[in-house]
């Protein structure tokens, strides 16, 4: 068995409803989805004894905040020994339970509380939120002189992968069909209402082939989760969600240096993880992908495994990845239909990933989940970060 397989357990997660709260503070967010998180836990405020929260991206004033323990004071916790932000943009969740998990191996601490809370959606403005996310993580140099920004970063990749794969832009919609199949069943997601093909493909081009309903919208949200080890996770619940395997891969900075612009390193993270977990991908049960647009959840989905070069497209279009779909995709909606704040867009794939294999996920519950692969990645996809949980260990 590897060092790691089994060792650490998610056991509690929180989750605030995507949204915008013009007049609540971003504070409010946290502080709810950790109190969800500790009661879903089934622990003592009391217990807790080391927290990550992550930096929100709206303000850094309240970056700061977070990083010197205003969550401790805030939430009453009495008893613990640190309080470190962990942040690497979009693959902070991945990092945060690697640290996570390492701290409570070495028995450095016992449970730890991860937190995420941004305001992406009322804490600045619409001219401040396209600022942030045409510089966040682009080349100050070499890139954002010449224009680039997100838009244009995915329309890249969109175009390669379409001319080595042949994927056609029917199929490429049918990620946010697909994903917002999923986020009609979920609460907490913003975009509920069903969406056709036709109106993805109808919709306002942005850059070229990336059209609007394309593309992810900023909003409020908060999220949280409990990692305890896995002896003191069984008393809790019947079900814990188990770390089983991790992988990670960063591959660049400025996207220009990313040597294939349709794989990243999504099969090295795979590979890594799936060695760790000790299962194939045949054995995954639903897979939580990250997907700030469609082309990512579609090369993440076929690098880790999923199915070969190229057929992920044609899976989302007839309903494979849909509920009720042989790999159930991105169950919580994603930042396509769920909504995007900022690194928690991970962290609610991760905490979705670990809903499923603890039986927790509602009408979206996918039967007899035993294990989930969940992805994550920074920046403008530069890094490339795969974790796979469990409900039991191989």
């Amino acid at each position: 068995m590897s060092r790691n397989r089994g060792k650490t357990a998610i056991v509690g997660v929180g989750e605030i409803p995507t949204g915008r709260y013009p007049d609540r503070g971003a504070i409010s967010f946290a502080l709810e989805a950790a109190q969800l998180a500790i009661a879903d836990a089934g622990i003592k405020k009391s217990e807790i004894d080391f927290v990550i929260p992550t930096s929100a991206l709206f303000s850094s004033q309240f970056s700061n905040e977070l990083t010197t323990c205003r969550l401790v004071e805030e939430l009453g916790l009495k008893n613990v020994s640190s309080n470190v932000t962990v942040f690497s943009g979009g693959s902070s969740s991945t990092n945060a339970l690697r640290i996570a998990s390492s701290l409570i191996e070495t028995g450095r601490a016992r449970n730890i509380l991860f937190v995420h809370c941004d305001k992406l959606g009322t804490g600045v403005s619409a001219q401040g939120g396209i600022d942030l996310f045409s510089t966040a993580g682009i080349s100050m140099e070499w890139e954002v002189p010449f224009g680039q920004h997100y838009s244009t970063v995915a329309a890249l990749a969109t175009q390669r992968y379409k001319y080595e794969t042949g994927t056609t832009d029917e199929q490429l919609s049918a990620v946010c069909v697909s994903n917002r199949k999923w986020a009609q069943k979920n609460p907490n997601a913003f975009f509920r209402k069903p969406l056709t093909l036709e109106e993805v493909m109808a919709s306002k081009m942005l850059s070229s082939p990336l059209r609007a309903k394309q593309s992810n919208m900023l909003f409020d949200g908060g999220a949280a989760f409990v990692v305890t080890s896995a002896e003191r996770a069984r008393d809790l619940t019947a079900k814990p969600a188990y770390v089983l395997g991790e992988g990670g891969v960063v591959t660049h900075f400025a996207y220009h240096q990313e040597p294939d612009l349709t794989r990243f390193g999504w099969a090295k993270a795979g590979q890594m993880a799936f060695e760790e977990a000790g299962i194939t991908p045949a054995d995954i049960d639903v897979a939580e992908v990250y997907d700030s647009y469609p082309i990512y959840q579609l090369i993440a989905f076929e690098e880790v495994g999923l199915c070969r070069r190229g057929e992920a497209g044609e899976m989302h279009l007839r309903g494979d990845t849909w509920p009720g779909g042989k790999m159930p995709t991105t169950t919580d909606g994603g930042m396509l239909s769920k909504g995007h704040i900022g690194a928690g867009g991970s962290v609610s794939l991760l905490v979705e990933a670990a809903r499923q294999v603890m039986g927790r996920a509602g009408e979206r519950q996918v039967d007899d989940c035993r294990f989930a692969l969940e992805t994550a990645v920074g920046g403008t996809y530069m890094d490339a970060q795969v974790t796979i949980l469990g409900n039991e260990i191989p």
